[in-house]
Formats: C-alpha cells, structure tokens, sequence
C-alpha cells in the first residue's frame, strides 16, 4: 500500500493540492485520505477509482511501483516572527 499511498501524494503535491481538497474531489474523508497517503489502511477499488478520478490519471498509475510517501510526524515548524523595530 505504500506504493499507491507515495502515488497519490507525490501527485497531489505536484497539482499544489492539500489532503483537504483532495479528500473533498475524491468524495472521501480526510482522515482516510491520510491514513491511505501513509500506507496505514487497505483500500477498496471504489477507493482507487475515486483518487484516480479526482487526480486525473488512470487508476493503474496509483498502483505502480514508485517512491513510498514522505512521512513527516507532528506538526509543521513555523519560523518565529520577526519583530520590527518601531523608529520614533
């Protein structure tokens, strides 16, 4: 499942698309969407069927051998803001 998770993200990030609109064109929750982009669930062919609409691309590319997905834990780092300096 890897392989079909690595697939649809590396073409969701390709498109500029967030997991939340993908999930939305694909009919399918978020939570789902992201369990499958990790390779943590099984999916069903409706499933596949639904990515591969939404993505534009035939369901077979979801299912070649590509990259696994990049998994990054917790939460994104945001640089801290600078504080600008009030000239009086």
């Amino acid at each position: 499942m890897l392989h079909l998770g690595g697939n649809i993200q590396r073409l969701r990030l390709k498109r500029g698309w967030t997991q939340e609109y993908l999930a939305e064109l694909a009919g399918l929750d978020l939570s789902y969407t992201q369990r499958v982009e990790r390779g943590e669930i099984n999916v069903t062919l409706s499933s596949v069927a639904n990515f591969a609409d939404a993505l534009g691309v035939p369901p077979g590319a979801l299912l070649r051998a590509g990259k696994p997905p990049v998994i990054k834990r917790g939460r994104p780092k945001t640089k801290p803001a600078t504080a600008k300096r009030i000239r009086g």
